[in-house]
């Protein structure tokens, strides 16, 4: 099963992307699983390096960091979404990469699953 996350909220503004996360690193431990992960909108601060949530908080750089390590090179972020942001490539942590609308609609038809937090 090949299945595509889609993340639109900003982290720790909402619990979606800290459960779309969740739900990612789950299916990644899965045999037979394939997943990708597309951050756009405000989700692009979930690959933020350097993030610093209070004590006792989840923290989205780890657990992003959890996911590439099981599927590298498997995170892209919207770089229009970045730029309109302010947003360098260098403030990406290691693992993502600057993506396009067009990586998303590749990877849109990759899937058997597309699922939007």
């Amino acid at each position: 099963m090949r299945t595509l996350f889609i993340l639109n909220d900003a982290p720790y503004g909402a619990e979606r992307p800290y459960n779309a996360l969740r739900l990612a690193n789950a299916l990644a431990h899965e045999p037979e699983q394939e997943i990708r992960l597309f951050l756009m909108g405000d989700a692009v601060f979930v690959a933020k390096r350097g993030q610093r949530p209070p004590g006792g908080f989840y923290n989205l750089q780890v657990m992003l960091g959890k996911i590439i390590r099981l599927a590298p090179e498997r995170v892209d972020v919207c770089g229009v979404c970045m730029d309109a942001r302010g947003m360098s490539d260098e403030e990406l942590i290691s693992g993502t990469q600057r993506g396009a609308i067009e990586k998303l609609a590749y990877w849109t038809n990759w899937a058997d699953k597309a699922l939007t937090f």
